[in-house]
């Protein structure tokens, strides 16, 4: 009889260590996707910031350094790897990308050029959707942080190696006023 209460008891811890495992395999593997909807994203966006440029650059060619901003920021967000490093250039990117915006205020044939617009348009969404994605990754990573640092699942995740993921933050300029300069 105490072989079998012994047995149940080594079962069912089995089973609830089993579960926790599992519980945080997914919550790793939705952080995980989560990450890549970002990824995509960024690199519709970055795909299409050439064409922008490009666009911009028969209507504001003395607008330069403006432009060479965008492509620097663009190239730097391209090689960015790891979530801190990814926030970071999108920050100066999505910087770049409002002054190259506001220039089209100043040069009303290139506000009213159908490819800048539709290019305006296409970023305009793509930032809606970057920002889903971003929240959507957060509210993943805060689910995973919740159950690696909580007790028992806690035991369970130190024992497997499961840590902590970052979130995506803005970083400190990116919170406050813009500042455009031409």
């Amino acid at each position: 009889m105490t072989v079998l209460i012994i047995l149940a008891v080594v079962v069912l811890l089995a089973l609830f260590v089993a579960g926790q495992y599992n519980g945080l395999v997914r919550m790793r593997n939705g952080a995980d996707n989560s990450w890549a909807h970002i990824d995509v994203q960024l690199n519709r966006r970055n795909d299409l910031i050439p064409n922008l440029v490009e666009t911009v650059k028969g209507y504001a060619a003395h607008e330069q350094d403006t432009l060479d901003a965008v492509v620097k920021a663009r190239n730097a967000a391209v090689a960015a790897d790891g979530v801190a490093a990814q926030a970071e250039t999108d920050n100066l990117l999505t910087g770049a990308l409002r002054q190259v915006f506001a220039l089209a205020e100043a040069y009303p044939d290139l506000k009213a050029n159908e490819n800048f617009a539709k290019l305006q348009e296409d970023l305009s969404e793509t930032e809606s959707l970057i920002a889903y994605s971003r929240q959507h990754y957060n509210d993943t990573v805060l689910r995973l942080n919740n159950k690696v640092q909580t007790v028992p699942s806690n035991i369970v995740a130190s024992l497997f190696g499961f840590a902590e993921r970052e979130y995506f933050e803005a970083g400190g300029e990116a919170r406050g006023p813009v500042n455009i300069e031409f």
